[in-house]
């Protein structure tokens, strides 16, 4: 069938108006509407989930490398027990010296609890599973020092949070399984340990947070972040993600936050660095873990669609052999 020109004249302003109107309305959308096709993360929890109020409890497993019962706490998201087929990212959240499991949750320090809420109900950050592990070595919690986070002569500490909780977490709850989906962060020597064990389980956690940590420790190397760092694959650089930030009357960690985002842009691994006013209280860090979990969710969706495009890309492997 043979077609006039002035037909094909017709033919051609009909489907420039249709691809032009199709890109405007693409445009439009926001980058959230802009879903991949395909879901990893959990969907936006409906107004019955988020009409429940948060909670968190404490449990225990048995720990082989520190020899003896651990505890943790955790705080499942909102709609997670009816969601029974899906899987959810995780967050650890460590503590600084003279804490325990609950002091992330605690309403009179970490108020943890009430962030999430919030965050969850404005889409800032997916629904995750939190998990507050007990950073103390085999001396306990004492206001006389921090706990270690390393694996010492005070027992290996890194190795349980960063790799045998991991486990753990994993055989009890529904969570993603890439590395890209877990998290871990922490405040004072919780924000260091949280780089630390992070650095040493990077299989585990490629997104990684410190409120007022610092980053060069008394044991060595092996367990300072700004020298550590430097050793790691240039893969492990690739996937990385360190969100940093102190309060401008917090000199010390502040001026150690500045020096190792200096290292980080150097070796271009991917980093926000935020000086806020504040000091070293939990008044400063109540109020800025909004600020490092919204990073978290932030990376989360990048991450999904990083993993959606290489689902679709296997889809359509599949699809060609089987044509």
């Amino acid at each position: 069938m043979k077609y006039k020109p002035s037909q094909i004249l017709l033919l051609v302003s009909l489907l420039s108006l249709i691809s032009c109107r199709y890109s405007q309305d693409v445009a439009a959308q926001s980058p959230q509407q802009l879903q991949p096709r395909i879901s990893i993360l959990p969907p936006q929890p409906n107004a019955n989930e988020l009409a429940k109020p948060l909670t968190y409890k404490l449990e225990t497993y048995n720990s082989r490398v520190m020899g003896g019962n651990r505890t943790y706490g955790v705080s499942l998201p909102p709609g997670y027990e009816q969601n029974t087929q899906q899987r959810y990212p995780v967050i650890f959240l460590l503590h600084g010296g003279h804490g325990d499991p609950n002091s992330w949750f605690d309403l009179k320090k970490g108020q943890a609890l009430k962030t999430l809420e919030k965050l969850y109900a404005t889409n800032k950050l997916p629904p995750s599973i939190i998990i507050t592990p007990d950073g103390n070595d085999k001396r306990g919690t004492s206001p006389y020092w921090d706990p270690q986070y390393i694996d010492g002569p005070q027992g290996n500490v890194s190795t349980a949070v960063g790799d045998e909780l991991v486990t753990v977490v994993k055989s009890r709850y529904r969570t993603l399984p890439n590395p890209d989906f877990w998290a871990m962060g922490g405040l004072s020597s919780g924000g260091w340990g949280a780089i630390n064990v992070g650095l040493h389980n990077l299989p585990r956690f490629s997104i990684l947070f410190s409120h007022s940590g610092y980053f060069k420790d008394k044991s060595g190397p092996q367990n300072s972040p700004i020298i550590y760092i430097k050793n790691i694959s240039p893969q492990a650089k690739k996937r990385l993600k360190i969100y940093l930030d102190s309060g401008a009357s917090d000199t010390e960690e502040l001026d150690e936050a500045k020096r190792f985002t200096q290292v980080l842009n150097q070796l271009k691994i991917y980093n926000i660095f935020h000086q806020f006013p504040g000091s070293h209280t939990w008044e400063y860090w109540r109020e800025h873990l909004a600020d490092s979990l919204t990073f978290v969710g932030e990376q989360f969706r990048i991450g999904q669609i990083a993993h959606s495009a290489d689902n679709l890309s296997l889809d359509r492997a599949k699809n060609s052999l089987n044509n």
